[in-house]
C-alpha cells in the first residue's frame, strides 16, 4: 500500500517534468534537509503545462540578447579593471570545466586578471588533482587554497551523513564561504561564480540578475546556526569543538562587510552557459581531461569528478529524493538539445542508483564509518512517498516514465 507519509518536507505527489527527467521532489535552493516532517522544502517548481523552472529558464536563454548582456559584461568589469598589477577579481573552483572556463575567458578575451580561490576536495581523485595543477599552470593564475582542518573536516562530513545523509555539505559551504571572505580580505571586492543556480532549477525570479544577494554569503550572527545538523553549541559541548574549528565553515558576519563593496555574479548571466561547450574550452585552454572511465551513476565522464566524494554525494540524493547522477546530468542535456528526452529516461533507467563502489571503501575509512552502518542509514533516509520495500529489494515507486 502507497505511504503518503514524506521526509525532509518534500511534495507527496511525485510530478516529473514533460520536456527534461527531473521530478519535483529536487531541493531548488541550497538548504540542507534535516531527517524531519516539520517544514516545506523549497523544491523544483513544475507548471501547469507539466515544464520545470529549469527548461523554462532554457527556453528564456535562447530569447536573450546576448551580445547585449555580453556588454553590460564589459562595463562591469571597466568599472573594476586595474592597471596597477593586482587582482581585479576573484574566481572561485577547483580547475574543473566551469572553474577552468570562467577564469580562463575573464583572463583571455576580457584582460582581467583573476585570482582563483580554491576550497579543495576532501579527497582528491588522481584525474582531478591534475586537472587542478594545470588549470593554474596551463591556464595560468594565481591561486589560494584554504585546506580545513583534516580532522575537524572527517568529523563534520561523517556527522553531516549522519543527520543529513549529506556528504558534501561542508564541502558546499566552504566553497560558497570561502570567496568573500578572500575577498574582504585582498580587496579584490569583484567574485565570478559560473553558471546560474536557475541553470538547475532555482526559482527564476531569484536569478533575474546576474549579482547575488548579501545574505547568500553573510549572517547577521551565528546564533541558531547549524553545522552538519547539529548545532554550534553542541558541537562546541558535545564535540569539543571550538569556532576557531568551525570558523572557516560558516558565512562572514554582516558587520564584517560594512566598509567592504563585495559583489557576486554569476558569469553565466553574460555569458550563454552550455556546460559541453565549457568542458570543450577547458580540454584547449586548461589542459583539462575528463576522467580515465565512466563514473558510477551515470553515462559521463567530465562532471564532478575531483573529489572521490562525489559519487556518494549523488547517490545519497538518489536515496533522498530518488534522483541520481544520470538524472541531473541527463537533464541538463536535453536542456541544451544534446539528448532527447527518450534518451535520457533510458539513460536513467539504466544508471540511476548505480552503486559507487570505486571510492566507497576508501571514503568509508576516511570518516571513520563502518560500511555497513552507511547502508542501514541508507534506509534510514528513505522517504516512504518515494520508496517501497519488495521481495527484491528497494523499488522507487514513480520512477520516470
Amino acid at each position: 500500500m502507497k505511504s503518503n507519509k514524506t521526509y525532509y518536507g518534500l511534495p507527496a505527489e511525485v510530478i516529473y517534468c514533460k520536456k527534461c527527467v527531473m521530478s519535483n521532489q529536487r531541493p531548488s535552493s541550497t538548504a540542507e534537509f534535516k531527517h524531519t516532517t516539520d517544514h516545506k522544502a523549497r523544491t523544483l517548481n513544475i507548471d501547469s503545462s507539466g515544464i520545470c523552472d529549469a527548461c523554462r529558464y532554457s527556453e528564456i536563454k535562447e530569447q536573450i540578447d546576448w551580445s547585449e548582456r555580453e556588454q553590460a559584461l564589459l562595463t562591469l568589469l571597466d568599472k573594476h579593471r586595474r592597471t596597477d598589477g593586482y587582482y581585479d577579481c576573484i574566481v572561485p573552483g577547483s580547475g574543473g570545466k566551469d572553474s577552468g572556463f570562467a577564469a580562463h575567458i575573464l583572463k583571455d578575451k576580457y584582460d582581467m586578471h583573476p585570482l582563483t580561490v580554491t576550497w579543495p576536495p576532501s579527497i582528491y581523485t588522481d584525474y582531478g588533482y591534475e586537472n587542478f595543477k594545470s588549470w593554474l599552470d596551463v591556464g595560468g593564475f594565481d591561486n589560494i587554497t584554504v585546506r580545513p582542518n583534516g580532522s575537524v573536516n572527517k568529523l563534520l562530513t561523517k556527522l553531516s551523513i549522519e543527520n543529513l545523509f549529506h556528504p558534501f555539505h561542508c564541502f558546499t559551504l566552504g566553497q560558497k564561504n570561502l570567496a568573500p571572505k578572500v575577498a574582504m580580505k585582498y580587496k579584490v571586492p569583484l567574485i565570478f561564480y559560473g553558471e546560474s543556480e536557475a541553470e538547475y532549477g532555482n526559482p527564476i525570479a531569484e536569478n533575474s540578475s546576474s549579482l547575488r544577494d548579501a545574505s547568500y554569503y553573510t549572517t547577521q550572527n551565528l546564533n541558531g546556526m547549524y553545522l552538519s545538523g547539529v548545532s554550534l553549541p553542541e558541537l562546541q559541548e558535545k564535540y569539543n569543538l571550538s569556532l576557531n574549528d568551525i570558523n572557516i565553515y560558516l558565512p562572514a558576519q554582516s558587520n564584517e562587510l560594512d566598509n567592504t563593496d563585495i559583489e557576486v555574479h554569476y558569469l553565466g548571466y553574460y555569458l550563454k552557459w552550455t556546460p559541453q561547450e565549457a568542458y570543450y574550452y577547458a580540454v584547449e585552454n586548461t589542459g583539462f581531461q575528463s576522467r580515465p572511465f565512466r563514473t558510477e551513476g551515470t553515462y559521463n565522464k567530465y562532471n564532478s569528478i575531483d573529489d572521490k566524494l562525489d559519487d556518494l554525494h549523488f547517490y545519497t540524493t538518489y536515496i533522498k529524493f530518488g534522483l541520481g547522477r544520470a538524472t541531473y546530468d541527463a537533464s541538463q542535456e536535453i536542456r541544451n538539445n544534446h539528448l532527447t528526452r527518450d534518451e535520457g529516461v533510458t539513460l536513467v533507467h539504466k544508471f540511476d542508483g548505480e552503486f559507487p563502489t570505486t571510492y566507497f571503501n576508501e571514503v568509508m575509512d576516511y570518516m571513520g564509518m563502518n560500511p555497513e552502518y552507511f547502508l542501514e542509514l541508507c534506509d534510514k533516509f528513505r522517504s516512504p512517498h518515494l520508496w517501497e520495500y519488495t521481495n527484491t529489494g528497494w523499488l522507487l515507486r514513480n520512477q520516470v516514465q
